[in-house]
């Protein structure tokens, strides 16, 4: 393979910073990687995302500990991918763990797979993996939209629409206006879009837009709390998606075969998203996700670590 397969060299550790964003309710952000969210209730915490590894859940349970010494008893899992879940084992208290119906259809589906594929694509991002005791199962499902009530702080749960995956959650603080956007948006940092729905998402990203939050905490990238920056941060994750499915549509129109289709993006989308984090890593399985949806494949197909190296070679090779 000409460079390096997904993020595999990329081992510097990262900054990561913490902020309250409204009394109680603080980022964990960290130079592009996975960001998390807490959420301090009158008697206990949610979590928003459990990060990796247990290893790394114990990082941010220290950053519960520095504001509280409330139980943690509630995690949101804003999608099923590897990296957001699997380190709810790392939670030293008894906690119910959270997820929309759809996305633990996608843990039943392809859970393991992309538990392996993850894991072999971004090392640095599960240390500790062998602490890991295997999938991350929810306790609570949502059909829609639920309300979690942490004492007297009402904590809106809702499985916005189809975009980076099929069962992406957010969490709406209607009193705070603060908003967990999960990988539905993201800032300075390239959408993953390798189990997307590119022409849903845009009228996803309108229903979180909407809501008219004075924060937002996207799911890579620093949190977003002027309406400047928020703006931002919604109108730079459409434009991405526009102009990646616009180049896959005339592409399949046209009749060009993916390797065709990955050149064209990669010289016409470089110069705008180049520097945004893992655009590098990301740009494949962005391309051969649009390629598929543009030949009319609706159901994103799955990522498996054979796939993936199958499909770096193809394209990078």
């Amino acid at each position: 393979m000409s460079k390096g397969f997904a993020s595999q060299g990329d081992l510097a550790e990262k900054q990561e910073t913490f902020s309250e964003l409204a009394p109680g309710v603080y980022a964990l952000t960290a130079e592009g990687d996975p960001n998390s969210g807490i959420v301090v209730g009158d008697d206990s915490v949610l979590v928003i995302d459990a990060r990796a590894t247990p290893r790394m859940a114990g990082d941010l349970v220290a950053r519960v500990r520095e504001v509280t010494d409330k139980p943690i008893r509630h995690i949101l899992l804003t999608h099923y991918h590897a990296v957001r879940v699997l380190g709810v084992a790392g939670y030293p208290d008894r906690v119910n763990v959270i997820a929309s119906d759809v996305a633990r259809a996608m843990i039943v589906e392809r859970g393991q797979q992309d538990m392996d594929s993850e894991i072999q694509r971004f090392p640095r991002l599960f240390r500790g993996r062998e602490e890991i005791p295997g999938l991350t199962w929810p306790t609570l499902t949502f059909h829609g939209e639920m309300t979690l009530w942490l004492g007297s702080r009402e904590v809106r749960i809702v499985h916005a629409g189809r975009g980076h995956t099929a069962g992406d959650t957010i969490a709406w603080l209607p009193k705070e206006k603060v908003l967990f956007s999960g990988d539905l948006v993201e800032y300075g940092a390239t959408p993953y879009c390798g189990d997307a729905h590119f022409q849903d998402w845009p009228a996803t990203l309108d229903r979180l837009e909407a809501l008219g939050a004075a924060a937002l905490v996207p799911g890579r990238g620093e949190a977003l709390t002027t309406p400047e920056r928020i703006r931002e941060g919604l109108e730079g994750t459409r434009a991405f998606l526009r102009d990646l499915y616009a180049i896959a549509r005339e592409g399949v129109a046209a009749g060009h075969d993916l390797k065709a289709v990955y050149a064209r993006a990669m010289g016409e989308m470089r110069p705008t998203y180049g520097h945004w984090v893992i655009f590098e890593h990301c740009m494949p399985f962005d391309v051969s996700r649009a390629y598929d949806e543009a030949k009319g494949i609706d159901t994103p197909r799955i990522w498996t670590a054979a796939r993936d190296i199958e499909m770096w070679r193809a394209l990078e090779g």
